[in-house]
């Protein structure tokens, strides 16, 4: 094959690509979306382990916070997971 022809193939093929790489970069709002996913992920386990635990800890009489540390800690490793998993896809 002429040397000129394939460097003709190989300039097409990187251009091509280039131009799909410019279709398919990420924007502001999906790269936005995105980290706000992210951080909804981690936060809502962490939020929902504080409430459950501060309601569990309101049953019971005198002052603990046994249930609220142990649910939020195990909020904060549901929510490390979620984000773990999320990104893995």
């Amino acid at each position: 094959m002429d040397p000129h022809q394939e460097l003709k193939k190989q300039v097409e093929r990187q251009a091509r690509r280039m131009k799909k790489a410019e279709r398919e970069r990420p924007t502001l709002v999906g790269q936005t979306v995105y980290i706000g996913t992210l951080g909804l992920l981690l936060i809502l386990p962490v939020i929902g382990g504080a409430y459950l635990g501060h309601w569990l800890d309101s049953l019971v009489d005198g002052y603990s916070t046994r249930w609220t540390i142990s649910l939020i800690l195990l909020g904060v490793f549901i929510g490390a997971l979620n984000v773990y998993l999320f990104i893995k896809e």
